[in-house]
C-alpha cells in the first residue's frame, strides 16, 4: 500500500512515467502465485538489487576500522547522523574541558574587582566557568568568533591549543562532509530510474529458445558505455562427489560483435540464444519447475552527468521465468519521434512453443553430441534480399550447423581440381567477383 501511495505521487510530480504503476499492478496480478505451493526459496541478488547475504562469526572485526571512511559511508543514514553530530560533540567538550584546566591553572576563574584594571593579565579573556570555556571552544572549532573572548600574548600553551583544535576541526569538517557527500552521490542512487521486467521469459526466437528480459531508463541522460553481464547461479556436484552450493556461469549475450555492450536510448530485450555451451541447455518446461538455479542480471556504465561508475543488479529465479511468453511492443513512432509506453513494460503475451528443452530438439532433429564442429553463438553472413547479404543469422547445410564460410571453400576446393571458373562471395553487399581459374590464367 505504501508502495502505490509513493509511485502515485511521483507520477504526479512527472519523476515517474504515466503508467508505471499500472505496469507494476498488472504483473503482480498477472503472475501466478507459486510461491505458496512450494517452499521460498533463498535467492543471492533480491529484486531491488540488494545482495542478500548475511555473514555470520566474524572475529576479525578490526579489519573494519582499518578502513573508517568505507565503513561510515557502509552506515545507515541515522548511525551516520549519530557519528556526525557524537564527532563534533566531542571535540567541543574536549577542548572546553581544555580551556577550562589552563583558565584555572592560570588563576583566571578567581573572582576580580571589575574597576581595578591592573590585575593579570588571562590566557583567555572573559573566561569565569565550563559554560564560558564550552562557548569560546565553539567558537574556535567553527571559526565564528563574536569577539567577546579571544586568546591573548600570555600563556603560550593557549596558543598551542588554539592551532591544535583548529587543525582538528579542518580534518573532522573534511571527513564528516566527505561521507555525507559520497552517501548521497553513490552510484546506486542513479539505478532507482533503471527498470527491469519483474519475469523473463523463454520463447522461440530464428529457430532457437530464447531466454528475455526487458530493461529501460526511466531518465532522459543516457548510460555511456554499458554493458551487460548474465551469470546462472546453481548448485553442482562434481565427478568425485564434491557438492559445490555456488557454482557461477556466464551466459553470452546475443550479440554480433560479442562485446555484450548495449546503447539503453530505449527499453531493450536483451536475449541469450538457448544452444549447445549454454548453461540453460537442458532446460526445459518440466524441468523448470523444479531447477534450483538464479539467473543475475548485472548492467554497468557511467552515468552521463557525473561520471560515476554505476552498477544495476536484479536476479530472476525458476518461478519468475516463464515459458513460452514473449514481450508485446511498447515502442511506436508519432509525429516524427518514438513513443515508449511504459504501461506495457513487463506485458507478455503466450507464443506457440515446445515443451521440449534445447537439447532435446535438437536430439530429435538429428544433431548428436560428437558431430561435427559447430560454432556456439556464431554469427555469419546469411541472405538478406535480393543480391545482399546481412549479419546476425547463421547458415546450416541440413540439420547440422556449420560456419558461413564452409561452403565457398567447398566451391573453390571444387573449382580447382576441374579446373574451371569459380565464383569467390565476398563481404561486399550485393557484388560478386568471378575469377579466372588456373586454365584461364595459362592463356
Amino acid at each position: 500500500m505504501l508502495f502505490c501511495y509513493c509511485s502515485i505521487m511521483l507520477a504526479r510530480k512527472g519523476l515517474l512515467p504515466d503508467g508505471f504503476l499500472l505496469t507494476r499492478l498488472a504483473e503482480d496480478q498477472n503472475q501466478p502465485n507459486r510461491s505458496h505451493t512450494r517452499s521460498l526459496r533463498a535467492r543471492f541478488i533480491t529484486k531491488t538489487g540488494s545482495c542478500n547475504v548475511v555473514h555470520k562469526n566474524i572475529r576479525e572485526q578490526g579489519r573494519f576500522l582499518q578502513d573508517v571512511f568505507t565503513t561510515m559511508v557502509d552506515l545507515k543514514w541515522q548511525y551516520s547522523l549519530l557519528i556526525f553530530t557524537s564527532a563534533f560533540l566531542c571535540s567541543w567538550m574536549l577542548f572546553a574541558m581544555i580551556w577550562w584546566l589552563l583558565a584555572f591553572a592560570h588563576g583566571d576563574l578567581e573572582p576580580r574587582d571589575p574597576d581595578n584594571d591592573s590585575g593579570p593579565v588571562p590566557c583567555v579573556t572573559a573566561i569565569h566557568s565550563f559554560t564560558s570555556a564550552f562557548l569560546f571552544s565553539i567558537e574556535v572549532q567553527v571559526t565564528i568568533g563574536f569577539g567577546g573572548r579571544m586568546v591573548t600574548e600570555e600563556c603560550p600553551v593557549a596558543i598551542i591549543t588554539l592551532i591544535i583544535q583548529n587543525i582538528l576541526g579542518l580534518i573532522i569538517n573534511a571527513v564528516m562532509l566527505g561521507c555525507v557527500f559520497m552517501k548521497t552521490a553513490q552510484a546506486n542512487r542513479r539505478a532507482e530510474t533503471l527498470i527491469f521486467s519483474r519475469n523473463a521469459v523463454i520463447a522461440t526466437r530464428n529457430g532457437r529458445p530464447t531466454f528475455m528480459f526487458r530493461v529501460g531508463d526511466l531518465r532522459k541522460s543516457m548510460i555511456i558505455s554499458a554493458t551487460m553481464q548474465l551469470q546462472v547461479i546453481r548448485r553442482t556436484v562434481t565427478t568425485e562427489g564434491e557438492v559445490v552450493p555456488v557454482c557461477q556461469l556466464d551466459i553470452q549475450v546475443e550479440n554480433p560483435l560479442r562485446s555484450n555492450g548495449i546503447f539503453l536510448v530505449s527499453p531493450l530485450i536483451i536475449s541469450h540464444t538457448i544452444e549447445r555451451g549454454s548453461p540453460l541447455y537442458d532446460l526445459s518446461a518440466q524441468s523448470l519447475a523444479t531447477e534450483d538455479l538464479e539467473i543475475i542480471v548485472i548492467l554497468e556504465g557511467v552515468v552521463e552527468t557525473t561520471g560515476i561508475t554505476m552498477q544495476a543488479r536484479t536476479s530472476y529465479t525458476p518461478e519468475e521465468i516463464l515459458w513460452g511468453q514473449r514481450f508485446v511492443s511498447i515502442i511506436t513512432e508519432e509525429d516524427g519521434r518514438y513513443c515508449v509506453d511504459y504501461s506495457k513494460f513487463g506485458n507478455t503475451v503466450p507464443v506457440r512453443m515446445s515443451l521440449l528443452s534445447a537439447k532435446e530438439l535438437d536430439q530429435t532433429r538429428g544433431i548428436q553430441e560428437g558431430t561435427s564442429e559447430t560454432h556456439l553463438q556464431g554469427w555469419g553472413l546469411v541472405r538478406a534480399g535480393r543480391g545482399g547479404f546481412r549479419r546476425g543469422g547463421r547458415t546450416c547445410d541440413g540439420s547440422a550447423p556449420q560456419p558461413w564460410y564452409a561452403q565457398s571453400e567447398k566451391q573453390e576446393k571444387d573449382a580447382e581440381q576441374k579446373g574451371q571458373k569459380k565464383k569467390v562471395q565476398l563481404e561486399v553487399i550485393g557484388r560478386q567477383v568471378e575469377e579466372e581459374g588456373p586454365g584461364d590464367m595459362s592463356d
